[in-house]
């Protein structure tokens, strides 16, 4: 992942989430609007039933009213904000929020997996029309701007923000190496997955150990978090570092949780962010008028509740709220 285009980072703060015992409620196929078809959409009178039936649909881009459908780039392998359950369905934090804002909106939202550090690019390029993927918002992100070099890559997007998180590390279960913070991790080595907020706080605690002649630190870095953990597990590493969801859920069911333990406090709280283009203002506002009401009307409470999360809410769905 190019750190522009990170999930959970690229220069930015992380999230911050106080989340407590992960309970894996059964898992939701993601389903949006089930009686809101795409032929209802384009079938004369369907876009007017399906107003009817969703108080925000005429808030939609006249092509996503016609389509019923919201393309959604994500990196379905991050539980558990996204991932495949057994069944192979998508299922997580996200595809329920999701979900519920389908029901608002009155059109379904499609996953559609791809590697982190492409679904920005896939805005771009209009391969979709939303990305919601724990993606951290931050200043780089809305300007377009590469974290690491300073320089702008690309257009910019725009977040919609609803929920809040933050950066753990974790070790080999009673093996943690003597590591407690990220200044711990000087002369050792550390799993990511490439590009989110972990590697960038990872590189810049490398270059801190190395102004301070204490030893490099060596940073292997993942196209997914799953990856990072499997080599954690095999003894290939010292420790690895994920948003606190994250962590705190592969402790608790990797091996049975005999595999990890979380190390130390969670750092750099930022909001998670739904990234749309900057051209595509009318669904950014739809979409912040969907969260503001299942915020208001408790469905995304019962979510986050579900999903052991609470303390990661927002009270309301900003824009750009990211620093």
């Amino acid at each position: 992942m190019t750190a522009s285009t990170t999930r959970r980072s690229t220069a930015a703060k992380s999230r911050l989430a106080a989340v407590g015992a992960l309970a894996v409620a059964g898992a939701v196929l993601l389903t949006a609007c089930g009686n809101q078809t795409e032929e209802g959409s384009k079938k004369t009178g369907g876009e007017s039933a399906a107003a009817s039936k969703a108080p925000l649909f005429a808030k939609l881009p006249k092509s996503i009213q016609d389509s019923g459908v919201i393309k959604v780039g994500s990196d379905i392998a991050y539980a558990p904000v996204e991932f495949k359950d057994g069944s192979g369905k998508t299922v997580g934090i996200d595809p329920d929020i999701a979900d519920a804002l389908g029901k608002e909106l009155g059109v379904k939202f499609e996953f559609q997996n791809g590697t982190f550090d492409t679904l920005i690019t896939g805005l771009r390029s209009k391969r979709y029309d939303m990305a919601m993927s724990a993606m951290t918002d931050t200043k780089d992100r809305q300007e377009g701007v590469d974290s690491a070099t300073g320089k702008k890559v690309g257009e910019g997007v725009d977040f919609v923000d609803y929920f809040t998180a933050g950066v753990s590390i974790y070790t080999r279960k009673g093996d943690d190496k003597g590591i407690t913070t990220w200044a711990d991790l000087c002369g050792k080595k550390i799993v990511v997955q490439r590009g989110t907020v972990s590697h960038d706080l990872a590189k810049a605690e490398d270059a801190k150990c190395q102004k301070a002649k204490k030893g490099k630190i060596s940073i292997e870095a993942f196209d997914t978090d799953q990856q990072a953990q499997t080599r954690l597990r095999s003894g290939g590493a010292d420790a690895g570092s994920s948003d606190f969801p994250v962590a705190a859920y592969a402790v608790q069911t990797s091996g049975g949780g005999k595999d990890f333990q979380l190390v130390g406090e969670q750092v750099d709280a930022a909001p998670y962010g739904i990234a749309v283009a900057k051209s595509n203002t009318q669904l950014r506002d739809a979409l912040q008028a969907a969260l503001d009401a299942i915020v208001k009307n408790g469905e995304y409470k019962k979510i986050l509740d579900k999903w052991g999360v609470p303390a990661g809410a927002v009270t309301e769905a900003k824009i750009n709220g990211g620093s």
